[in-house]
């Protein structure tokens, strides 16, 4: 006999909100009913979102049209994340979605260009990055489908307006069965024997209850920090920023980049992500070495367009929850933590909890190894970015000002100083079969950050220089034609 649909009761809107809601119902319409209660009153953290491609892969699996997501969230193509004066003022670099060259018999196409290198030839590694061409010369068109093509070495995101992307899932998960109750939340009841969520009642009087609670109510955790007191590990001492001021501005004319821009500053970094209708920025600092009357006047300073709002503060601070699942609720997003948007993760990071809530959603009652292996997959996903992000820091040369000498001297965690090592060392990048973050994106950071591999796989040593180095001009060239004939940004998003 089919078990009882369980009662997933959401906890806030917004992004995480909505997705989670619209997972659910689609996904698992013979397991769950779906209640998510939001209140208009209560804002979203909604800025302007760049993403990773792997939300192409969520939009797909719920059978969305990428054209109509795209159209109703303003969004752009984005290939990659360039960043501007991390290593040393004046640095660029791009982290891009798709491969550098291609590997050479076993040996990774890095230690073959490193070879080259070495002897002052073959040019950047990043000559050899389809994305990187591409984004360059501000031209886009999807990966093509024969694996053999030069043109589908890459991936790509969006860039999009995370106020309009909501209500864009709302209306889905709304046709897909989800109910839609307004209020805001005044007190959490427990169950006297099992400590869980029993239901939650509203300003008006109303009380919903549920079998599953799904907190996506933000910063605030209002179930699983709150109500549950679930702890809070703290990583404000490797990634220190604790505020974003951020500002839309106009559009400036010209080609629209596909790509997000990240550029140091004296106390973090701002951000530039441009949208079909406007340009989205922010300035990620830490307060403990600026002001957010200085961080107000320095975006308003650095942005291109007219201002179309006035500079608005976020707070945050950087860590986890010791567990996202605990009793019958399961934080997702920033209920869950928080890890700065240096690299776009925050998306990237609801997705992993709402994937892990769909292979272990409870059949009857939920068990503790189905808790333990979801805390185990975020708590892995949460270490890899926060590893990531910190390499950002830590690899600059910066000494100009007191927030990048304290954070290039600041310890590291031991698993990040293995990998730098490891790279610098013999250009090798540790291998794993899952998480985000694979060896190109590596590469890119040590790279673009002055880190460079000391020596190359000893196979690469048995070819012939002027050969090997006649093959990566061809393959440079290939890549630099082929380009060449795609279509600009504006035009493959239809606005040209």
């Amino acid at each position: 006999m089919q078990e009882p649909r369980k009662r997933v009761v959401v906890i806030g809107g917004g992004t995480a909100g909505w997705m989670a809601a619209s997972a659910v119902a689609k996904l698992l319409p013979h397991a769950a009913s779906v209640e998510l209660i939001e209140s208009a009153e209560i804002g979203i953290v909604g800025v302007g979102e760049a993403t990773l491609p792997h939300l192409r892969a969520f939009i797909q699996t719920l059978g969305l049209d990428e054209a109509g997501f795209m159209a109703a969230t303003h969004a752009t193509y984005k290939l990659g994340i360039e960043f501007r004066d991390f290593g040393k003022p004046g640095d660029c670099y791009l982290h891009p979605f798709g491969d550098f060259g291609r590997p050479l018999g076993d040996v990774p196409f890095l230690h073959w260009w490193r070879r080259i290198h070495a002897l002052g030839r073959g040019g950047e590694l990043a000559d050899y990055c389809v994305a990187h061409v591409m984004a360059a010369q501000r031209r886009f068109a999807p990966p093509a489908a024969d694996p053999e093509a030069l043109l589908s070495t890459y991936g790509y995101a969006y860039q999009f307006d995370a106020t309009r992307f909501g209500p864009y899932l709302r209306t889905f998960a709304e046709a897909n069965g989800v109910t839609r109750t307004e209020g805001k939340i005044v007190s959490v009841e427990r169950d006297g024997e099992t400590g869980d969520v029993a239901a939650v009642l509203l300003e008006s009087g109303a009380r919903i209850h549920g079998d599953l609670f799904v907190d996506c109510s933000g910063f605030r955790s209002l179930l699983l920090g709150d109500a549950l007191g679930e702890a809070w590990e703290d990583w404000s001492h490797w990634l220190p920023c604790d505020r974003a001021m951020a500002l839309p501005c106009a559009s400036p004319p010209g080609e629209i980049e596909p790509l997000t821009r990240a550029t140091a500053m004296p106390a973090g970094w701002c951000w530039r992500i441009p949208l079909q209708h406007r340009v989205g920025n922010g300035y990620v600092y830490s307060s403990a070495h600026l002001s957010d009357e200085e961080a107000s006047a320095a975006i308003l300073a650095a942005i291109e367009g007219e201002p179309l709002a006035d500079p608005r503060v976020l707070r945050f601070r950087a860590g986890r929850r010791k567990r996202s699942w605990s009793h019958n609720v399961i934080a997702v997003g920033l209920a869950s933590g928080f890890l700065e948007p240096l690299e776009s993760t925050s998306i990237y990071l609801v997705q992993v909890a709402i994937q892990q809530l769909i292979e272990l959603f409870p059949i009857q009652q939920i068990h503790a190894a189905d808790r333990d292996e979801f805390n185990a997959q975020v708590d892995y996903e949460y270490d890899r970015i926060r590893d990531f992000l910190i390499l950002h820091y830590h690899a600059s040369s910066r000494d100009d000002s007191s927030f990048w000498r304290d954070v290039r001297h600041a310890p590291i965690p031991e698993s990040l100083a293995e990998k730098i090592e490891l790279f610098r060392r013999a250009g090798r990048i540790q291998r794993y079969s899952r998480g985000l973050f694979f060896a190109p994106s590596w590469i890119a950071v040590l790279i673009g950050q002055g880190i460079v591999p000391e020596s190359w796989d000893q196979r690469v040593d048995a070819a012939n220089p002027q050969e090997l180095g006649a093959a990566l001009a061809r393959l440079r060239g290939q890549i630099a034609r082929e380009v060449a004939a795609l279509p600009g940004h504006r035009a493959a998003l239809g606005l040209a």
